[in-house]
């Protein structure tokens, strides 16, 4: 086929496309409209998700480099941004499928047989490339997801492809590994990690934070307190939230605990420091991917509320919990750390001295 012969259906195969929709016999005739809107609607998903499997791995791929440009921030949040919209729109779906009501599902619902979402392998490989780690999973006595695709795919042809999936990308580095490498580089105060005084620097960093932090209780308390407040109840609160920052930014009881600490001490100076030039992008990434978890989260409970619209709290297809599962998932977290550094932010004019100042503006700023 020569280029100027190609058609829109050509190019997007619409023949074999709209030939996708004839159920377990091949045959649409045996098809009704409400299994044909179900079919549609979750072949919809997996496109979605195929689309957010590629994205997933260009941001990945971009912040794994061993520098990150500065200019490479605007394209992954670009890409990210990408990402978030899927996910809405992903969510939104689940209004489509809630036009089929429950007796009109139950009239195919045996034809599933022990067909489950739990075997969606596209949306399994995006929880991993995320970085949802099994321990959450275990937590919640899920099971191990990858391994229950391994015993369900079967021998196929296709069920080899699936098993060759999962296992590639359980040997991938996740979206939050290479976010947590390049935090970890973040210049704090003008130090990197490969300065001989690193350690130090980033650690005053923490210490006048804290006692930023703690001078702002003491202006909370004394207002409280000057409304009829308890002051020595009111220190033992605000003391509870200091000690539990102190905990956070030092990592506590966490593997690799000074990395960490240093990962959870970036973002926290990103976040406050966030409108010099070269930190604005980098607070965007971290803010887009705060969107991101929250739109997978709102995907998950629109998932269970159009579950359990449509089949109350039934077993899953799958054997699984049904609705009660998936009301369990949207407990998750993938980046805990980026939700949790928001909880200690300080108004700007609160904030320690900024040292190095100059290192974060735009190399053309200082030449004026």
């Amino acid at each position: 086929m020569t280029q100027d012969k190609v058609t829109y259906w050509d190019y997007l195969n619409l023949q074999q496309l709209l030939q996708l929709q004839a159920g377990l016999t091949g045959d649409e005739a045996d098809v009704s409209e409400d299994e044909l809107h179900f079919i549609i609607v979750h072949q919809v998903f997996e496109l979605w998700f195929k689309l957010t499997i590629r994205e997933l791995r260009l941001a990945r791929d971009a912040m794994a480099a061993p520098q990150v440009k500065e200019e490479t921030i605007p394209y992954v949040v670009h890409h990210l941004k990408r990402v978030n919209t899927i996910m809405q729109m992903s969510a939104s779906h689940f209004s489509l499928m809630e036009t089929l009501i429950p007796q009109d599902f139950l009239e195919f619902r045996a034809k599933l047989g022990t067909a489950s979402g739990f075997q969606s392998y596209q949306l399994r490989q995006l929880e991993f490339l995320l970085g949802l780690g099994q321990d959450q999973r275990d937590a919640q006595n899920h099971g191990d997801p990858a391994a229950y695709i391994m015993r369900t795919a079967g021998d196929s042809d296709f069920g080899q492809h699936i098993k060759q999936q999962m296992t590639q990308v359980q040997e991938e580095t996740s979206l939050r590994e290479s976010i947590h490498t390049w935090l970890y580089r973040t210049p704090i105060h003008g130090s990197t990690p490969s300065d001989p005084d690193d350690d130090t620097i980033v650690e005053q960093f923490i210490q006048d934070y804290l006692s930023s932090l703690d001078l702002q209780h003491q202006q909370q308390i004394d207002q409280l307190v000057a409304d009829g407040g308890d002051r020595s109840k009111l220190q033992e609160q605000f003391g509870h939230v200091l000690s539990g920052a102190d905990d956070f930014l030092h990592a506590a009881g966490q593997e690799n605990q000074q990395r960490q600490s240093r990962i959870r001490a970036a973002i926290l100076f990103i976040e406050s420091y966030r409108n010099l030039p070269l930190l604005s992008w980098p607070r965007l990434l971290i803010d887009t991917i705060v969107e991101m978890e929250e739109l997978v989260t709102t995907f998950r409970f629109r998932h269970a509320r159009m579950v359990e619209r449509i089949i109350g709290r039934r077993v899953g297809t799958g054997g699984s919990a049904g609705v009660d599962y998936l009301d369990q998932t949207t407990n998750y977290r993938v980046f805990p750390e980026l939700w949790a550094v928001r909880t200690l932010l300080l108004p700007r004019q609160q904030l320690p001295d900024l040292k190095h100042r100059d290192l974060y503006h735009f190399a053309s700023e200082l030449q004026e």
